[in-house]
């Protein structure tokens, strides 16, 4: 702990103007509003703040962990001893003819709704998928159809070593991606679209929102699928087929709307939600042989 300290006072002392939170309860910075304290979070203005963030604790051999809006996580109850760079305030974007260059911290609504000002499609499938730019990019997100792979031209990174760089080669895959495994913390995307019709993008935009609507739990608390789609099946529809809609541990239970949620309806801890998980795998496999892997983020 006491590395955290001086850390901190460091980061003071270097850039007064950083945000900094010590013993943060990270349940206000996930979907899941589950989580314990993180020791110390910096909530970088700019990209500036946030190099001097990861250069400085690098010099201290403290290795950062990356968030952006928690749409993806579940932490530990008792916290983590680690030093979190939220990058959530991070959110300046550009158009450049075809092109957007954003910010990792904008979120995808809001980037959506620009590309659509812009008269730009090819984003409307983000519209409704609750994460940050950054995010998306690191696990490829994407729904109906469209995936970040499509439109992600160049990446600009922050390594842990403290290294702004920019990147183009991003070994997507279903929910994967080169940043995957953390080592990155995305800092700006370029991304290509189309020219389209503004009309045709609200159009298309309010479409894929009345279906999400009307399919996913979107009034409970959740980090959305909470598993990766198996091959040649959808993990949702395993679970409803094993009779598992509205099981229920503590405070967690799989979601009787959408059997691919699992939904805090009010005091889940993190160990209600990987308790129910673990019933949810064990029955999918046991009933039809497919076994399922979770495809939100666990961090302890």
């Amino acid at each position: 702990m006491e590395h955290f300290v001086c850390l901190k006072e460091q980061l003071h002392s270097l850039c007064p103007s950083l945000e900094l939170r010590v013993d943060e309860p990270l349940e206000r910075h996930t979907s899941f509003h589950i989580g314990g304290p993180a020791a110390l979070m910096a909530l970088p203005a700019n990209r500036k703040e946030a190099v001097l963030a990861v250069r400085t604790a690098v010099q201290f051999g403290v290795d950062p962990f990356f968030l952006g809006n928690g749409s993806n996580l579940l932490v530990a109850d008792e916290g983590v001893d680690r030093f979190v760079i939220k990058t959530s305030n991070l959110r300046q974007c550009r158009v450049d003819g075809n092109y957007i260059e954003a910010d990792s911290g904008i979120t995808l609504a809001r980037l959506a709704v620009f590309a659509r000002e812009q008269g730009l499609t090819g984003l409307e499938f983000a519209h409704g998928i609750p994460g940050t730019l950054g995010g998306a990019v690191t696990m490829n997100a994407g729904a109906y159809g469209g995936e970040m792979a499509q439109v992600v031209r160049e990446v600009t990174v922050l390594t842990k070593e403290g290294k702004v760089e920019t990147l183009y080669e991003f070994d997507f895959g279903y929910r994967h991606s080169v940043f995957s495994d953390g080592g990155y913390m995305v800092l700006g995307v370029r991304m290509e679209l189309a020219p389209g019709n503004r009309d045709d993008i609200a159009k298309r935009m309010e479409e894929l929102a009345q279906q999400r609507q009307s399919k996913q739990p979107l009034e409970y608390p959740s980090a959305g699928s909470v598993f990766k789609r198996p091959e040649g099946y959808f993990a949702g529809a395993l679970i409803e087929q094993c009779g598992l809609k509205g099981l229920t541990v503590g405070g967690a239970q799989v979601s009787e709307k959408h059997a691919g949620f699992i939904i805090n309806r009010g005091g889940a801890t993190c160990n209600h939600v990987l308790e129910l998980v673990e019933q949810v795998k064990r029955r999918v496999l046991d009933e039809t042989g497919v076994t399922l892997e979770m495809e939100v983020k666990v961090l302890r």
